[in-house]
């Protein structure tokens, strides 16, 4: 990364949140003049007495026209520190990932913190996941056709929901995809993460936001400890789903989420982690011309296509 780069990123990188603010300069996406050719499908589902909007997007017309058998799925969950960011501000970046894998992708309208604080948003997730394993929101689409996915916060809120599906046995996920994923409950020079210290100013994500999102998340102290909150406070990371993480270079969360993998992968799960690198936290909302994010998509294809080739093999039998 060179000195120009560099002293861009550092004036651009400045302290904590707020949360207006934030929300406004999140809000700009929604002017982008391509949405109005998005596939797309709004519908609700209930979690208990709220309705969660959930998005629909199709590859293309023709998958949109002609049902949704035999059609695999990712359900996705955005990210914006749980705070920020909707539906509406990602509709291009779930258009397109529709597009470029070839699935349809359900996204997912959380509730936001601090209106609506652990575990609210998570629990949102978490009961749009279960409809969709139970064939509420597409009947024809089987349990094992189901990729669970998010980015940032929405990484963490993948990671929580099936790890609680695990738990419960409500259903089962069989794989998930973490993009730069949260997954800590501590961003000060307490961290014990070097990402968290090299990277924690200067790229964009500073530690400074990174502590203000979780006291904004958070309800109660005892929250950090929770492993819906932050998924590396579990004791057992045993029977998680087949997993793809892709970290950044300069991310605060980089050390955070490949230790995810690691510790999956000591308890005898299949883990793939790939480092994006040169790439900052976010980078997945660039565009698909960007060349992190088609380096991504070539991860998220692969990683789907050995799914997939595992799946039958498993029916052949």
């Amino acid at each position: 990364m060179n000195k120009t780069v560099q002293a861009i990123l550092q004036v651009l990188s400045y302290g904590g949140i707020e949360v207006e603010a934030a929300r406004r300069v999140a809000d700009l996406k929604k002017l982008d003049p391509m949405r109005i050719f998005v596939k797309k499908l709004d519908i609700e589902i209930y979690n208990k007495e709220y309705k969660v909007p959930v998005r629909l997007y199709f590859a293309d017309e023709a998958s949109m026209e002609s049902g949704n058998e035999n059609v695999p799925v990712i359900l996705f969950f955005h990210g914006g520190g749980w705070t920020t960011e909707s539906v509406e501000t990602y509709d291009r970046v779930c258009s397109r990932m529709a597009q470029s894998i070839g699935q349809l992708v359900v996204s997912v309208e959380y509730r936001l913190a601090p209106e609506h604080r652990f575990p609210v948003g998570f629990e949102d997730c978490y009961a749009a996941a279960k409809a969709l394993f139970a064939g509420g929101i597409l009947p024809e689409i089987r349990p094992e056709q189901i990729t669970v996915m998010g980015d940032s916060a929405g990484g963490n809120l993948a990671a929580a929901v099936c790890m609680k599906a695990r738990d419960t046995g409500d259903f089962r996920p069989q794989r998930q995809i973490l993009i730069y994923p949260a997954l800590s409950n501590c961003y000060t020079e307490d961290s014990p993460y070097e990402s968290v210290r090299t990277n924690g100013t200067g790229y964009l994500l500073t530690s400074e936001k990174m502590v203000d999102y979780l006291d904004l998340y958070e309800s109660r102290p005892e929250d950090r400890e929770n492993p819906y909150f932050a998924p590396l406070c579990a004791e057992d990371y045993t029977d998680l789903p087949d997993t793809l993480i892709l970290t950044a270079e300069f991310d605060p969360l980089r050390d955070e989420g490949e230790e995810y993998g690691r510790r999956m992968r000591q308890a005898g799960c299949r883990v793939h982690i790939e480092r994006i690198k040169g790439a900052l936290h976010g980078y997945f909302a660039l565009g698909i011309q960007h060349l992190y994010v088609q380096e991504s998509f070539r991860h998220i294809n692969r990683f789907l296509s050995v799914e997939r080739a595992i799946d039958e093999r498993g029916q052949a039998r």
